[in-house]
């Protein structure tokens, strides 16, 4: 009997060191298949932050060219500035010439209105009609 029971134990044995071998084997698989995943993630993860930092550093150096170019647009709009300031102020002497000739002689001269660029910096004016200075104007 107890070789019947040897044998039984050992074919039951053998029944449950096979299932054991399988369970080991799918294990083994399933964690091949889990460090796989993983370092597929990892790489992914690697190419994405890779691509992240390429598009950072050509974004900071838009950003750096930009502001070059606004400090440079800042710089251009002051001398601007300046010049439309100096324009605005010589074009008053202009009128206040032409005011005086025009009580001198009598005679009726368009003045133009000076326009405020402080005030209104955004509007454009057009006169409709080109002023021409000449000095001979005042030689008469």
């Amino acid at each position: 009997m107890a070789s019947i029971h040897g044998t039984a134990s050992s074919g039951s044995d053998g029944t449950i060191d096979e299932r054991k071998r399988k369970r080991m084997l799918s294990n083994r698989e399933s964690a091949r298949r889990s460090r796989m995943r993983k370092q597929k993630q990892l790489e992914d993860l690697s190419d994405e932050a890779s691509k992240l930092q390429i598009e950072n550093k050509k974004l900071a150096e838009d950003i750096k060219s930009k502001e070059e170019s606004l400090i440079e647009m800042e710089a251009s709009n002051g001398v601007i500035r300046a010049r439309t300031m100096e324009l605005t102020e010589r074009l008053r002497f202009l009128n206040s010439i032409l005011e005086i000739a025009e009580e001198v002689s009598g005679l009726t001269v368009e003045i133009p209105e000076i326009p405020d660029p402080v005030l209104n910096p955004w509007r454009v004016h057009h006169p409709i009609q080109r002023i021409m200075a000449s000095a001979d104007v005042f030689l008469h």
